[in-house]
């Protein structure tokens, strides 16, 4: 079962740019652009072209507490904002996958455990 409603999952398979936080060590967090594949078991892929050697990657090492938004800027006129919130932990994997040959072997898989949208419903 996804933790995703069928307007989240289609806005996130619509976007392609998302920003990862997560904490450091020393408990200060850290965001960062990244691609993402929403997954059909209700995870998100995260790959990158070094993401083993990454600070987000050691960030996860130590604490797998994450958090993915995406969200874009419909309108200006009159102001109208989408997006997704995806609170959860992430799992490390490292091997072969279908991101594309591009990636490096070193992939974050987010288990989502919270949810929250917005603006999705006024199209």
């Amino acid at each position: 079962m996804s933790a995703f409603t069928e307007a989240e999952l289609a806005y996130l398979k619509s976007q392609r740019l998302g920003r990862l936080a997560t904490v450091d060590p020393s408990g200060q967090p850290q965001a960062n652009p990244v691609g993402f594949f929403p997954q059909d078991d209700g995870t998100i892929l995260i790959g990158g072209y070094s993401m083993g050697a990454s600070k987000k990657w050691r960030n996860l090492v130590a604490n797998p507490k994450v958090a993915l938004v995406v969200d874009d800027v419909v309108s200006v006129r009159p102001w109208r904002v989408r997006g997704v919130d995806i609170r959860g932990e992430a799992e490390l994997l490292t091997g072969p996958h279908e991101l594309g040959p591009h990636m490096s072997e070193e992939v974050i898989r987010v288990h989502p455990r919270r949810v929250i949208s917005w603006g999705l419903d006024a199209e």
